[in-house]
């Protein structure tokens, strides 16, 4: 009987200890890698991944210290329900607030929500308003979506050259996205006087 004790706790231990490896304590976040994961589209699955053991401190660097990365997921989680109960409303302020500091990967989500309408009521003023802020901070998404609101009417002609430089000076190794440049800009080009098109190509960064 006592042999079998032993045995018994010992397969315990071992299964305990087990476990504790699989679970053991995932490091939380740089900003910089944080950023890094937004930029990739990836921030959602590495909180899945690292099977959701950070929600507790992704919300506090969120709601109590305010990092413009971590509202930006913390944000996104809410609006999906990744990890937590989805509220989408929640989800959009916590977007919103990163945005505000210049997150370009919040400014350009909202501004792509706003365009298509996802999670909100759509609006092309205030999508436009949105990607102008992420494009001129450099995001190629964002000035991708800008120039095509342009070419299909939206937005005021007067930012067609800012809109123009920022792709022409873009900086992209995928070549479809690049042949996508080179037809947005084609059009694009269709709408502006010919000085301010030699003006963009003209002014770099």
């Amino acid at each position: 009987m006592i042999k079998q004790l032993i045995t018994l706790t010992f397969t315990l231990l071992c299964i305990v200890s087990a476990q504790a490896q699989q679970l053991k304590a995932v490091q939380l976040y740089t900003q910089d890698e944080l950023i890094s994961l937004i930029n990739a589209n990836a921030h959602l699955d590495r909180v899945v991944a690292d099977r959701c053991q950070l929600v507790q401190d992704i919300e506090a660097h969120a709601e109590v210290l305010k990092e413009p990365a971590y509202q930006f997921l913390w944000g996104d989680m809410l609006a999906w329900g990744v990890c937590v109960d989805a509220e989408p409303e929640r989800g959009i302020k916590f977007m919103r607030s990163s945005a505000q500091q210049g997150l370009p990967a919040a400014l350009e989500q909202l501004g792509r929500y706003y365009a298509s309408g996802k999670l909100v009521q759509q609006d092309t003023r205030r999508a436009v308003i949105y990607l102008r802020e992420a494009a001129a901070l450099g995001n190629l998404n964002a000035q991708l979506q800008l120039v095509k609101l342009f070419i299909d009417g939206h937005g005021s002609p007067y930012d067609y050259e800012d809109a123009y430089r920022w792709l022409f000076n873009a900086v992209t190794d995928n070549k479809t996205t690049h042949a996508k440049i080179d037809r947005y800009l084609a059009r694009l080009e269709q709408l502006m006087h010919p000085k301010a098109v030699r003006n963009a190509r003209q002014m770099a960064y």
